[in-house]
This record gives C-alpha cells, sequence and structure tokens, in this order.
C-alpha cells in the first residue's frame, strides 16, 4: 500500500471514529501528517509504511508539540525494516507509540486497546501487581511457591507484585494458573507513558533569526513562544497574561506567497482541530491583502510595529481569526 493510500484509511477510520479531523498537512515542513479531535482526547499522527523512516529529530518535535497542545503524537505504520509491525502490539520511535492501523481501528472503532508493547528483550504486557498478589495469598501460596510454577526466581515474583512488567510469556502462564485476566491496557491516548522508556521532553530549537522581531513582539505582549522545527507553523505561543483565558495561538511568518497562503489555509485547519487560533505573520505590506485566510489571521509586519500597546495585536488576532473551538 502506497503511503498516500495509507494516509487516506488512517484518515477515513479517524472520521469514522467521530474524530473532528484537519486536512492533510501537504506542505513542509510537517512533523504530523494530521491533527485529530474527539471531545478532550487531541492527536497528532503521523503515517509511514516503514516506521524506522520517523527519525529523532521528527520524534523530539511531535513530543514537543504534544506538551504545548496538550496532545498525544502516535504514529501509525506498517512494518520496520526487519519484521512487519504486529496488530494488538504498541512498540516506540524516539518516545512516540507506533502501532498498525489495525491496532488504532481496534482502539478507537472498536474501544478495545492494546495489551502488549515492546521493549528491548521482547514483548511484555502491565499486569496488576496487587490482583496477583491478593491471588496469590487467597490460594496460600508463597512467593517461592508461584515462582516456581512461573520458571522464575522468588524475586522476580516479587517484583511483578510490586508493579514490574511482565514477559507476554509469563502473563500468559499467569492467567492459566489463575483461570483470570491480570493485564492491563496500554493507554495510548495518554502516550502510553505507563510503559514507554524516553527522556523528559526534548529542549525546542533555536530561533531563526529572521523570527526574532515577530517573537519578541508577541513576548512583550504575554504570550510564551515555543519556535518550531518541523511543524507546518514556525511558532505555538502560550498566553502568560491571562493564563485563565484560552488564547494559543499558532503562528506563521514569511512575505505572503502563494505558498504561505497555503500554509495560512492549513494552519487555520489545525487552529479549529487543535482548540488554537492562527495567526500568520507577513512581509512587504503596509496592509494585509487578505485580512484572513481561511480562519488564519494575517497581520503585516507594519502593523505588528504600530501596535505598541499589546492588547492591539491581541485584538488584531481577536478580529481576523476563527474563534478556538471548544473540546
Amino acid at each position: 500500500m502506497s503511503r498516500k493510500a495509507l494516509v487516506g484509511n488512517v484518515t477515513a477510520m479517524l472520521a469514522d471514529a467521530d474524530f473532528l479531523v484537519s486536512e492533510r498537512c501537504a506542505v513542509r515542513p510537517k512533523s504530523f501528517d494530521v491533527a485529530a479531535r474527539r471531545g478532550e482526547d487531541l492527536l497528532l499522527v503521523k503515517v509511514l509504511g516503514n516506521v524506522d523512516a520517523f527519525d529523532r529529530a521528527t520524534g523530539a518535535e511531535m513530543r514537543r508539540l504534544g506538551e504545548y497542545l496538550s496532545a498525544t503524537p502516535i504514529l501509525v505504520g506498517m512494518r520496520t525494516r526487519d519484521e512487519d509491525i504486529k496488530p494488538g502490539v504498541v512498540y516506540f520511535r524516539h518516545g512516540v507509540p507506533a502501532i498498525h492501523p489495525d491496532t488504532l481501528y481496534d482502539l478507537l472503532i472498536e474501544e478495545v486497546p492494546p495489551l502488549i508493547y515492546a521493549a528491548p528483550g521482547g514483548l511484555y504486557v502491565n499486569i496488576d501487581g496487587d490482583t496477583v498478589a491478593d491471588e496469590r495469598r487467597e490460594r496460600g501460596w508463597s512467593l517461592g511457591r508461584l515462582a516456581e510454577e512461573l520458571g522464575v526466581s522468588r524475586r522476580t515474583v516479587a517484583k511483578y507484585e510490586d508493579g514490574m512488567n511482565a514477559s507476554v510469556e509469563v502473563a500468559v502462564e499467569l492467567e492459566d494458573l489463575f483461570d483470570r485476566p491480570f493485564s492491563d491496557p496500554v493507554r495510548v491516548m495518554e502516550g502510553a507513558e505507563e510503559v514507554r522508556e524516553a527522556d523528559p521532553t526534548p529542549e525546542p530549537p533555536e530561533v531563526d533569526p529572521d523570527d526574532e522581531h515577530v517573537y519578541g513582539v508577541l513576548s512583550r505582549a504575554g504570550f510564551a513562544v515555543h519556535p518550531t522545527q518541523r511543524a507546518p507553523f514556525t511558532a505555538v505561543g502560550e498566553d502568560e497574561a491571562e493564563p485563565r483565558v484560552e488564547f494559543t495561538l499558532l503562528t506563521g511568518h514569511s512575505p505572503f506567497t502563494r505558498t504561505a497562503q497555503k500554509r495560512a489555509k492549513l494552519m487555520g485547519s489545525l487552529g479549529r482541530v487543535t482548540g488554537t487560533r492562527a495567526v500568520y505573520f507577513t512581509e512587504g505590506d503596509d496592509e494585509p491583502k487578505e485580512e484572513t485566510v481561511d480562519g488564519t489571521a494575517i497581520v503585516t509586519m507594519v502593523e505588528l510595529s504600530r501596535a505598541d500597546d499589546p492588547e492591539r495585536i491581541r485584538e488584531l488576532i481577536r478580529e481576523r481569526s476563527d474563534e478556538p473551538a471548544e473540546a
């Protein structure tokens, strides 16, 4: 299956699961392919045939965006270089959960979360250690007796009961012994944080010198500005002046070319899905040729330089951008 067809299938699946789905990110750079929201669940989805093509820089960008936008980054793919991705198993690439399309279907349509995840050394499951301990005691078994039944050490059984995850083989053996399930689902919609091994959120990239003036003005207007590197927008601005008011920005900055217009249109779609406002700052004109492109505010650098009052900048963005949708 071609990557284009795979992206189309994933997008259709999200729509069937009642997600509001953004336009496909068809302009570069693009760390993700679509954003999708259902209620409070916001996903940033990257689709690749071979998930090993997902590099460290893209993983870092998606994780940062997940932090800024309260979203879950997810990678959907069919294979690695060495093997096909197994349905029902959660893999990881640079701290981002990676799953087969069938796993996504089960999760979103059938509402059946995966139970297995891949980690160095094999396939593992979350087990409910408290329940294991309760069942062992109810049978009057010692740690040593259960260890003997499972073919592991007494110390390993103690670790299982303290919350250490188990191999699939051990989990199956436990369920056969006690005739009941012990596995907890992998919470993919929360980034599978309970099982992934990853560093803290990566540091943001350096500010592009061409964007420093824009970011400086936004900072004075009360926004914490987070530059991006591989997103369809150049930065995310978080409102610090009015923390109780939802006023997160997706920003772009360049001369107002046809490509910029296309990017502004995409940003408007992403803004509607992510619950943010989108604003594109343009060079070369005193007044914008268009004040709005598909819900994205267009503000010239001349207008920005004239707006000495930070509130005036906010007014321009409010007047020309779509109101953020409620989750």
